[in-house]
């Protein structure tokens, strides 16, 4: 009985100084250390330190003198430590507690930074990954958060760089169509392909790869037996690319990017746009 009372008593003992070391490590500091170190880590480079800082900050402080700013840094520190979905996040946060701040633009365009890198990933950084092939929807949402920082906020720093990034982002939507062109076409599904390639034209039409584009509509059209479609779309590329590679010596169109087998027109067809539902 005595051992079974001093096992409890010591248990007892331990769970009070587990308690107490607890309760010095939780101990909650001033608002201004939290965010010096934060400051401190950040220009040292040590973006996981400063995110544990700013989010104790806004955790015991969230009213406090140094709370704006906290949110703006964590944007940055999560974005640095290419936590991309935590910084979008923050950024969310920041334009729902802080609709009228100053630094609202700033939010807006590291929202539209995250969602630019956010379907590239950590994989991209360090093996070949092609753009082209990613599912674009990621692309897409950072093309409306710049679109929407170009709205609201045309005299923001912010805005040439979103300009580029608009463009690029563009260019990359053209890159993935033309992509499944290719793909398409190996597969001999020339409909879905010329598809591809006319979404193209008219959509990105000073996308670099509207050339290409133009020469596999000029090829589909003749394959398929549409003449007026080929020669629109030889017209256009003779206007727009005259020293294309798709024209001879005597100036006339003479690709072949199609690999044609003995298959019927309408089983071509049918296989097209089966392909591209």
């Amino acid at each position: 009985m005595r051992s079974v009372v001093r096992l409890l008593l010591l248990t007892t003992l331990v769970v009070m100084i587990s308690a107490c070391a607890s309760n010095r490590q939780e101990e909650v500091l001033p608002e201004k250390t939290y965010y010096e170190n934060a400051r401190e880590a950040m220009n040292s480079g040590n973006f996981n330190e400063a995110e544990e800082n700013l989010d104790a900050l806004e955790t015991y402080y969230p009213f406090g003198r140094y709370a704006e700013q906290a949110q703006l840094d964590l944007i940055f520190a999560r974005y640095q430590n290419l936590d991309l979905e935590g910084a979008r996040a923050a950024a969310d946060r920041f334009m729902r507690l802080n609709p009228q701040s100053e630094h609202a633009d700033y939010a807006l365009y590291m929202r539209g930074l995250a969602s630019y890198n956010l379907d590239v990933g950590l994989a991209a950084r360090y093996f070949p990954v092609d753009v082209s092939a990613r599912d674009p929807g990621e692309q897409s949402q950072a093309f409306q958060d710049f679109s929407e920082l170009l709205n609201r906020y045309p005299d923001s720093q912010y805005v040439a760089d979103a300009r580029q990034r608009m463009i690029a982002i563009r260019n990359r939507m053209a890159e993935l169509e033309i992509y499944a062109a290719r793909y398409y076409i190996k597969r001999e599904a020339y409909v879905a392909a010329n598809n591809r390639a006319r979404h193209i034209v008219e959509n990105y039409p000073t996308s670099p790869v509207v050339e290409e584009a133009l020469i596999i509509l000029a090829e589909t059209f003749r394959f398929l037996e549409l003449k007026k479609g080929s020669q629109d779309a030889i017209a256009l590329l003779r206007s727009n690319f005259p020293n294309s590679e798709a024209f001879n010596d005597d100036g006339e169109f003479d690709a072949d990017v199609l690999k044609r087998e003995n298959r019927s027109l309408s089983s071509v067809v049918t296989f097209g746009l089966m392909g591209d539902e």
